[in-house]
């Protein structure tokens, strides 16, 4: 019988490379509790207008890559796709729109999308992310963005990446934008694909996004938001600019960078390195001030990022960071009378903090062979004549040293 395989765009987390998963997330998580976010946990899936209305019906993530089926009971649902609309929608679901804002919240776990498998991209991924819930300021950008390059310091992945910043402006800014977009890539039209000839009609910024070659070069010459912003909008995104200065996070201005649905606005960025190929991108985010309002809450400006574990952990192995296994102790009894003190001192050392197993069957040698391939770095070794001075013998496996040692005493020297 063929062996089954994990399913297509799914991989197993193991040995190392669950130790690279697990440190990006709980480094993540570490920070952003410094910086004054709490952890949510949302369902992974969602009735199915949560990304509709989330993420656009002209999104491709909605028309191409969502994992939608009908359940038993006729309802709709979907795997999430991403977490921000998830999280806004908790925000309204649980009446927090009102009270003790700005909400700050950090979430990692999960996401599904039905895309083309490749190296950092699956179809079960992972994310972390921060979202700042009822904040208009642009400080708030300007921390979020703050708290998403200081996790990189963290980690120790920031040679070689570079964060990319632009503003959409406000309604005003976009609304002027877009015409100009329309007018532009109109005189272009019979050379666009058939997405972005699509795109067109319906929402003009997302042709920037597309990686089309054809349309590449066309967007080459597209106008920038920049002749097109209102004052107070100019104003906004010198202030972030100004505040990121102030954090210390340097930064470059990429007039590219857009995001295309109606309620994003000003600050659109993105953490990019080359060291990952073609799927560039470590971290992205910006500000979206009309999404809990799409979620049947009040208007609420909000902000975050999300970033890719697997692509996070690519370069904590790239750069030689891979955290090691904890070395255990190994704890050998000589004979059955020994199993029971074994026992014991096994769960005294794991209480004190040290990592400890004990084989569960072979003799003397069979037991240190495993010590061995375990590496361990020590063996405490109870027998007979030892346990009858409350003692057992404790070895040194790196230095090869042997010496008694009391038994109530082995948990200090070893933890």
């Amino acid at each position: 019988m063929t062996p089954l395989q994990p399913a297509r765009g799914t991989h197993d987390l193991i040995g190392e490379e669950f130790r690279r998963h697990h440190r990006v997330i709980e480094v993540a998580r570490r920070i952003a509790t410094l910086y004054g976010f709490e952890e949510w946990a949302t369902p992974i899936f969602e009735d199915t207008r949560v990304f509709a209305r989330g993420l656009g019906d002209t999104s491709d993530v909605v028309s191409k890559e969502m994992y939608s089926f009908e359940d038993r009971g006729g309802e709709s649902v979907t795997l999430r796709p991403e977490n921000t609309a998830g999280v806004c929608r908790a925000l309204v679901s649980n009446g927090l729109t009102q009270a003790n804002l700005p909400r700050k919240v950090f979430y990692a776990g999960p996401m599904f999308r039905y895309e083309r498998p490749q190296r950092g991209r699956y179809r079960q991924f992972h994310q972390i992310g921060i979202e700042v819930l009822g904040a208009a300021e642009p400080l708030a950008d300007a921390e979020v963005i703050a708290c998403g390059w200081h996790i990189q310091q963290e980690l120790g992945i920031t040679e070689g990446t570079v964060l990319e910043i632009n503003t959409l402006g406000d309604a005003a800014s976009r609304d002027a934008y877009r015409a100009a977009l329309v007018g532009y890539f109109t005189a272009h039209q019979d050379r666009l694909s058939a997405d972005s000839r699509m795109r067109l009609e319906r929402n003009p910024l997302r042709i920037l996004d597309s990686k089309d070659a054809g349309d590449r070069a066309i967007i080459a010459d597209a106008p920038t938001i920049f002749d097109h912003l209102t004052p107070e909008a100019a104003g906004f995104f010198a202030d972030v600019q100004r505040h990121l200065a102030s954090f210390g996070v340097p930064f470059r201005i990429n007039a590219r960078i857009v995001r295309g649905l109606d309620y994003y606005s000003h600050t659109a960025f993105e953490f990019v390195t080359e060291r990952l190929g073609a799927q560039g991108t470590v971290m992205g985010g910006g500000r979206y001030n009309g999404l809990v309002e799409e979620m049947g809450g009040p208007p609420t400006p909000s902000v975050g990022w999300a970033a890719g574990v697997e692509r996070l952990a690519l370069l904590v192995e790239a750069s030689g960071l891979t955290p090691a296994a904890p070395r255990q102790v190994a704890v050998i009894p000589v004979g059955e009378a020994a199993e029971a003190p074994a026992l014991a001192l096994l769960q005294s050392l794991r209480r004190a903090g040290v990592t400890a197993e004990i084989a569960y069957k072979g003799n003397l040698k069979r037991r240190m062979e495993r010590a061995n391939r375990l590496g361990a770095r020590a063996a405490v070794i109870l027998g007979e004549e030892e346990l009858a001075q409350g003692a057992a013998q404790l070895r040194d496996l790196d230095a090869g040293t042997q010496q008694t040692v009391p038994l109530a005493e082995i948990p200090g020297r070893l933890a």
